[in-house]
């Protein structure tokens, strides 16, 4: 299969974190916005921007409030989907698998190397739940400020997502709309994966 330049390499994962860094000299904000897509109860679809934090050996990892829209629909599920979209470069991925969660100590690490308001912030957001106005959201920062210190450590409601993909989409831009596209496959997000070009 003609698989060279920069769709050339055996893991999926290599292909995604050399993508990443390419679009991080060239993206001007965020290269590792996600478009993470959830089903709720009624399979209604709930598509969001997220920040990437990790590409795994395994995995695709991003963090977030367990009690959010995106969390209580994933934990129902157990499955979610995202794309990577860089204009810079014309390129994006495309993921689909199964979802757990990460509550260890990467997550733990990951919280202790935000800001000291991004913490805070995270503890005081109930996030997706109704807010009265700003004023009480700054109040319940200040509350918490006061309850947990300077060193605030992870809520138990707050940790990682790691999406171990049945599926990986690479497309790259073509000329007249000739795009190239390979999409990575394996049964039950283990074992050999299968490669095979796909029409633009």
């Amino acid at each position: 299969m003609d698989r060279t330049g920069i769709f050339a390499g055996d893991d999926p994962f290599a292909i995604a974190r050399r993508w990443l860094a390419e679009a991080e000299q060239t993206e001007p904000n965020d290269p590792n916005a996600i478009a993470l897509a959830t089903v709720d109860a009624a399979g209604l679809p709930n598509v969001r921007m997220v920040l990437l934090k990790e590409i795994g050996d395994g995995a695709f990892v991003f963090y977030t409030n367990y009690g959010s829209a995106k969390g209580e629909e994933i934990a129902a599920t157990g499955k979610a989907a995202f794309v990577m979209h860089w204009k810079s470069l014309r390129r994006q991925i495309r993921v689909r698998g199964a979802v757990s969660r990460e509550e260890g100590p990467p997550a733990d690490e990951y919280f202790a190397s935000r800001s000291l308001k991004s913490r805070l912030g995270a503890w005081a957001s109930r996030q997706s739940q109704p807010l009265s106005s700003r004023e009480a959201l700054m109040a319940e920062v200040a509350k918490i400020t006061l309850k947990h210190g300077p060193l605030p450590r992870r809520p138990p409601f707050w940790g990682g997502f790691r999406i171990a993909p049945v599926e990986i989409e690479f497309w790259a831009d073509g000329a007249f709309r000739l795009h190239d596209r390979f999409r990575w496959t394996r049964q039950g997000g283990e074992g050999v994966w299968q490669v095979e070009r796909l029409n633009p």
